[in-house]
């Protein structure tokens, strides 16, 4: 805050002397109108609401008590920064209250009004505070009329604070926050380091944000024909003529690249430090493509047998066929292990791979539904032959971070109709999030 600007000096020219042609009954009451609006201006911004007169008065009892005792300029800077330090202490600034209405039943639902609303879609896209042209909006009971929320929603995400929905949403579902925690065996992968690291989430959060950005369908998220790399990236994909440290575009050629199924960060954070693992990339595709997480492991499972009974080395294949082999375990692993091989020829790093301890690698398999692949690129193409799933799960991700909780089973009637409604428009990502927004768990709440 400037203290100069919008008040007179305070300095004094000597006993009964006026500053600056104010008599210092004035300045004092020029002073208190300046610090009343700034005040008010800051309270509306961080209570997410207009600053009533109970609210300004308090801020105003603060900033007199931390301007009492110092003289000169620096008293209003010190009842400024006193109030401050109670607005940034305050719950409403801390937690966001959505009030019921008073007298209302409890567990009737309501619709939030404006200024609630106003939040909501803040902090669901920018993980912050509304700006003054949504607050204003909603402060004028505008925000909820349907062609002022669609203007503002596209507003919002072509807005660069939108980065935030990249950085919270996709890397919690994506599970790139876990890339950190991934330490891959340097003697299996002596080419591994941080800056490895670090391009492998850089690459997918551009890729994520590339489809906000440009309003692509969101089942792009799984066949876009490009990615972004740098040369540490494109080197260890083998693709040719990228040089420096600074991202680009590239349209792959290859067709095992495309999509999330391809990104080196969902690989890595699937696999053990000195392996693949065909169960964790099953089991994640199950809980995050797909929307059917498999069940908790029985307690007490023996590990796998490295050998067979003749002393044979096993190959991972056939070490898993105990699993399947196993009743109890047979359920789950007939689901997930298909997936997981057909996604072998990427090692623990992502790397592209023929062989594996010189035995060609086996990526066939049948999925639940009956499918048949052999590889990435077949999986993929069953992925994608009913877009309406993946969208569905993506939904119900999305819905489930904008609102903070758990969907619940009365919220799946608005999951399906943000899908029905979203097949019109190619299921592009602002038809996703339009849909949320416009929900009814989005725009209600049951009272307490």
């Amino acid at each position: 805050l400037s203290s100069s600007k919008g008040r007179p000096s305070t300095r004094s020219a000597g006993s009964g002397s006026t500053v600056s042609g104010v008599e210092p009954s004035k300045s004092l009451a020029s002073e208190d109108g300046c610090a009343r609006r700034i005040l008010s201006s800051l309270a509306r911004v961080a209570y997410r609401r207009p600053a009533d007169k109970m609210t300004v008065d308090t801020l105003m009892d603060f900033y007199r008590q931390g301007s009492a005792g110092t003289t000169g300029s620096g008293a209003f800077d010190r009842g400024i920064e006193s109030a401050l330090q109670f607005i940034l202490a305050s719950p409403e600034f801390l937690v966001r209250f959505e009030t019921d209405p008073p007298n209302l039943a409890p567990n009737t639902a309501y619709r939030l009004d404006d200024l609630a609303l106003a939040s909501r879609l803040s902090f669901f896209l920018w993980s912050s505070l509304p700006d003054d042209q949504l607050l204003t909006l909603a402060s004028q009971g505008k925000l909820k009329e349907p062609a002022v929320l669609e203007q503002q929603v596209k507003r919002m995400l072509g807005d660069a604070r939108s980065k935030a929905l990249v950085t919270n949403f996709a890397e919690q579902w994506l599970h790139l926050r876990n890339l950190k925690n991934s330490v891959p065996d340097l003697e299996a992968f002596p080419d591994f380091d941080d800056n490895l690291r670090q391009s492998m989430k850089d690459e997918t959060s551009l890729f994520f944000d590339s489809i906000v950005r440009e309003d692509r369908s969101v089942v792009d998220l799984l066949n876009a024909d490009y990615t972004f790399v740098n040369e540490r990236l494109a080197r260890h994909y083998g693709i040719p003529n990228v040089y420096g440290s600074q991202f680009r575009r590239v349209t792959l050629g290859n067709e095992a690249r495309r999509g999330l199924l391809g990104h080196a960060s969902v690989l890595t954070v699937t696999s053990y430090p000195n392996r693949t693992s065909p169960v964790e990339r099953g089991k994640w595709v199950l809980t995050n493509l797909l929307g059917v997480p498999p069940q908790p492991p029985p307690p007490n499972i023996p590990p796998l047998q490295d050998t067979s009974t003749d002393g044979r080395v096993l190959s991972l294949r056939e070490r898993m066929e105990q699993h399947r082999a196993n009743p109890v375990c047979a359920g789950c692993h007939k689901v997930m292990d298909p997936i997981g091989f057909a996604l072998e020829n990427f090692d623990g790093i992502g790397r592209w791979r023929n062989t594996e301890d010189g035995a060609r690698i086996d990526t066939s398999g049948t999925l639940f539904n009956g499918g048949n692949v052999d590889g990435v690129v077949g999986l993929r193409q069953n992925l994608v032959a009913q877009p309406e799933i993946f969208v569905s799960v993506i939904t119900e991700k999305m819905l489930t971070y904008a609102l903070g909780r758990g969907l619940e089973y009365y919220d799946m009637p608005a999951v399906r109709n943000i899908v029905r409604d979203g097949r019109s428009r190619d299921f592009r990502f602002s038809s996703i999030v339009l849909g949320i927004v416009r929900s009814t768990p989005f725009q209600m709440k049951e009272a307490k």
